[in-house]
């Protein structure tokens, strides 16, 4: 690290739109990777980098044969740069949030399949919302479950739909519906797990358990943790598409909602094992951050779910 001492002074838009650059850089990997998420090219991120680093009198990163990698300062500018990003962002949203016309952005989380799912009917909350909140950018993207809790903690994210297993002292709860989930094995032809070969009367306990088990990889609450408990844990998929994947190798067995399994249920790809033991239920919900700080997009938003779903109050789903 240098040891000579420099003053950067004031810092003006242009020296934003530099670090903005050099963040997506490194969450990038490299000046490469970096053109399409910026779409400017190679020599001129180059150019913003080099005048960075002449403004800050320092060498924030090595690039060349070797590859692309931070320097010791190149690390701290970074850490420092996501933390004043972050801070105008949300002074933005704040000052935005105070006027009667909310604008801004809102970004909301999803959980796996729930962006295409109709009982969380977000073609209808998303109009609805648009109509009282037309000059707010909606971001919405689709994240594991466990992450979006962090990140609506942090205030990285404003609101997610996630299914429910757990209750959190930091938020706030609006139940949407509830999922039965089944223990599923493949019927595929060639592919057949050896449990759905067998008559009920001789998928014990047992020999079920003894069976390698996919999970979804998560602290799970009371009921599934009742279930997975004895169960041969083998595998880990959380989201659903990746996890039938490996069902239909006939290798695993493991736990769906009802209506993802019904397709290749009524297809003949997929069986239920045992369901009058083998089921628990599994809740969906929107989260919120229990906060003070305005914020008229993310209660407008939330006023819209609860209005979609004839929702009053919103107590944790269980």
């Amino acid at each position: 690290m240098t040891n000579k001492t420099f003053s950067i002074g004031q810092l003006g838009d242009y020296e934003i739109k530099q670090l903005k650059i050099f963040k997506t850089v490194v969450e990038c990997g490299g000046f490469a990777a970096a053109e399409t998420r910026l779409n400017i090219s190679r020599p001129t991120i180059s150019i913003h980098i080099a005048n960075l680093e002449s403004r800050l009198h320092l060498t924030l990163c090595k690039r060349g044969r070797g590859g692309f990698a931070l320097t010791e300062e190149g690390a701290i500018v970074f850490e420092q740069t996501e933390k004043l990003l972050d801070m105008l962002e949300g002074f933005r949203n704040t000052v935005n949030n105070l006027s009667h016309q909310p604008s801004g952005n809102l970004k909301v989380g999803l959980s796996d399949t729930f962006s295409i799912d109709p009982r969380c009917q977000l073609p209808l909350i998303i109009n609805a919302f648009s109509q009282v909140a037309e000059d707010v950018e909606l971001c919405m993207s689709v994240e594991q479950m466990a992450s979006m809790e962090c990140q609506v903690l942090n205030d990285e994210l404003d609101i997610a739909f996630i299914p429910y297993h757990r209750k959190l002292e930091g938020l706030n709860y609006i139940h949407l519906f509830r999922d039965d989930c089944y223990l599923y094995a493949s019927t595929v032809k060639g592919l057949e797990n050896p449990l759905c070969s067998l008559p009920d009367v001789q998928l014990t306990d047992e020999l079920i358990n003894q069976a390698p088990l996919v999970h979804a990889g998560l602290k799970p609450h009371e009921e599934i943790y009742h279930q997975l408990s004895e169960m041969h844990l083998a595998g880990i998929s959380y989201h659903y598409e990746s996890r039938i994947a490996m069902l239909l190798s006939g290798r695993y067995i493991g736990f769906l909602p009802q209506n993802v399994a019904q397709p290749y249920v009524e297809n003949g790809d997929l069986k239920a094992i045992a369901p009058d033991r083998k089921h628990f239920s599994l809740g969906a919900a929107v989260i919120s951050k229990k906060t003070a700080q305005a914020n008229r997009a993310r209660d407008l938003f939330l006023s819209t779910v609860k209005q979609q779903f004839g929702v009053t109050e919103n107590p944790a789903p269980y």
